[in-house]
C-alpha cells in the first residue's frame, strides 16, 4: 500500500509565495509520477502540475511561470512551489502517486489566498 501526505497549505496574500510538499511512502517502485491537482468550491479537480522519476514536468498553462513542479526521489517527496498567489488560487490542492496503473491521492491541503 502507499500513503501519500500533503503539507504547507495556509493563508497568504495575494502576491504571496506558499511551497507545498507531498510526502509518499509504502511499497513505491523505482518509476512513479507524482502530481498536483486542485479543487475549488463547485468545481471539479483540475490539473496542476506532474512530475517523474526521471524529472520531466509538465504543468498546467493556467499557472506556468508562477507554479513550479519538483522532487527529492531519495525522500519520495514532490514539492509544489507558488509564486505570486492569486485569490482565484483559492482551493484545496490534492498531491497523487501514480505507479503500475494505480493512482494514490492524499487527503489534501486548503491554500486561501485573500487580503
Amino acid at each position: 500500500q502507499v500513503q501519500v501526505v500533503e503539507s504547507g497549505g495556509g493563508l497568504v496574500q495575494p502576491g504571496g509565495s506558499l511551497r507545498l510538499s507531498c510526502a509518499a511512502s509504502g511499497s513505491i517502485f523505482s518509476f512513479y509520477r507524482m502530481g498536483w491537482y486542485r479543487q475549488a468550491p463547485g468545481n471539479q479537480r483540475a490539473f496542476i502540475a506532474a512530475i517523474t522519476s526521471d524529472g520531466s514536468t509538465n504543468t498546467a498553462n493556467s499557472v506556468k511561470g508562477r507554479f513550479t513542479i519538483s522532487r527529492d526521489n531519495a525522500k519520495n517527496t514532490a514539492f509544489l512551489q507558488m509564486n505570486d498567489l492569486k485569490p482565484e488560487d483559492t482551493a484545496v490542492y490534492f498531491c497523487m502517486l501514480a505507479q503500475l496503473s494505480r493512482e494514490y491521492w492524499g487527503q489534501g491541503t486548503q491554500v486561501t489566498v485573500s487580503s
